[in-house]
């Protein structure tokens, strides 16, 4: 279906309140301090979730994806408390920058899941100073990640620490998603990708994404990881440690309400958590319709 490109600046009162939300009583100068300020604040109170992409799909709504206009996403939130998955969160992220004055930029990258993968994932870089920083809404790293082209940069946190170094001509960033602890890669693509590349890329996962069966949510809170995927809880420790445990449905509900901060309205929308088939035109997905 059609999706409807528009200005990436938020009104004024939407901005005031967002901001207000994120705990700044004023705007933020256009400085690597308040970006670091305002990115810290949006990893502990912006989760990466697919809670109204789930409820959106399930009931078959044809309409746009949740999240994918920034004015959507941004008043869901501070309605419901949820995010959105990478390309709602990063262009939402884009909107609230540009409205600030930031010159950034949107991004693709490639979520190294597979080899030979397609790009998979949307991102943010800002230039400050003439420094370069990613901002990425999925990975919440805590802090803006610094993209050297000739040195590693390293986010040394327990909880949320990564690296990045280039590669083959490319960033690669080596991190842990909540459904694989032990981690992999996100290589960099290209950036200055334009709004309408981000609304084609997020309404191409409605088929099929892993984001389209299973509760998946993650946020920072305090110097701990916190969320959900594919069935488990899990945590990050403070001090490094990981601890990963089934969910039932009401401790997922318990969880994505008292630890994350969604609102129980939202919540009593989400459907159960449903087997996440194989990619449609993967090896898997041909062997499991040979077999049914």
């Amino acid at each position: 279906m059609a999706t409807r490109p528009h200005s990436p600046s938020l009104p004024q009162e939407l901005l005031e309140q967002v901001l207000a939300k994120l705990g700044f009583q004023q705007l933020p100068a256009t400085s690597a301090a308040d970006l670091a300020d305002l990115y810290a604040a949006w990893c502990q109170k912006v989760p990466f979730d697919n809670v109204r992409k789930m409820i959106h799909l399930h009931s078959g709504n044809s309409g746009e994806l949740p999240g994918s206009q920034s004015d959507d996403f941004f008043k869901a939130w501070l309605a419901h408390g949820t995010g959105g998955t990478c390309w709602a969160g990063a262009g939402a992220l884009h909107a609230l920058l540009s409205s600030l004055g930031y010159d950034c930029q949107r991004g693709v990258a490639t979520m190294l899941v597979a080899p030979e993968l397609p790009p998979n994932h949307a991102t943010v870089r800002v230039t400050v100073g003439g420094t370069n920083y990613l901002m990425d809404s999925s990975i919440l790293c805590g802090e803006p990640l610094r993209l050297d082209e000739e040195n590693e940069t390293i986010i040394s946190h327990p909880a949320w620490g990564l690296t990045c170094s280039q590669r083959d001509g490319r960033w690669h960033i080596a991190w842990r998603p909540l459904h694989k602890t032990d981690g992999f890669e996100c290589r960099i693509e290209h950036f200055d990708v334009e709004e309408q590349d981000f609304l084609t890329n997020h309404e191409a996962t409605r088929p099929w994404s892993p984001f389209n069966y299973e509760l998946t949510a993650r946020l920072n809170r305090g110097d701990e990881v916190i969320g959900a995927a594919f069935g488990h809880a899990v945590t990050f420790g403070s001090d490094g440690t990981v601890t990963r445990a089934p969910i039932s449905t009401e401790e997922r509900n318990r969880l994505l309400i008292e630890g994350i901060g969604l609102s129980e309205e939202i919540v009593s929308q989400l459907p159960a958590d449903r087997p996440t088939p194989p990619p449609p035109g993967s090896r898997a997905a041909a062997a499991a319709q040979a077999a049914g």
